[in-house]
């Protein structure tokens, strides 16, 4: 059990499941509706490693406070909470779903690449995004509504 965690139950394994996948996990506490996994473990999870400015995926780093951690343990429904990430626990039978990481969501976050649009220019005639691809742009939106 950890420190601080007097309703904490310790068990073998839990479920996960994210991105398609269930994932077993070995060495898990569960504090109510929380799951608190091994902090090895967060890569094998959703892709995200600890490192000391938090947890982070490829140029994303999420800071992560201490009450996360907890010596070897990560506070994985936490986690899930401070990133938008929607969740449902079943602790009874040491099951979690996990919904996409917003942050991390869609391709156009992973290659970084904005969706193509078009736009009518000042004369009317429609310009694309794409015309613009490798040279840096800034788009400017507004609305009258």
């Amino acid at each position: 059990m950890l420190p601080g965690m007097a309703t904490a139950q310790t068990s073998a394994r839990a479920t996960v499941l994210y991105d398609g996948r269930a994932i077993v996990v070995d060495r898990t506490t569960v504090d109510g509706d929380a799951l608190w996994i091994q902090k090895a473990d967060l890569p094998g999870i959703n892709g995200f490693e600890l490192k000391p400015q938090g947890a982070c995926r490829e140029d994303i780093c999420i800071p992560i406070p201490r009450p996360m951690l907890r010596d070897a343990h990560f506070n994985l429904s936490a986690f899930a909470q401070r990133v938008g990430q929607r969740a449902v626990a079943d602790p009874a039978m040491r099951a979690w779903s996990f919904s996409e990481i917003p942050v991390v969501r869609g391709a156009f976050l992973e290659s970084r690449i904005a969706p193509d649009f078009s736009v009518p220019d000042r004369k009317g005639r429609p310009v694309r995004l794409s015309r613009f691809r490798g040279k840096k742009v800034l788009v400017v939106t507004w609305a009258s509504w």
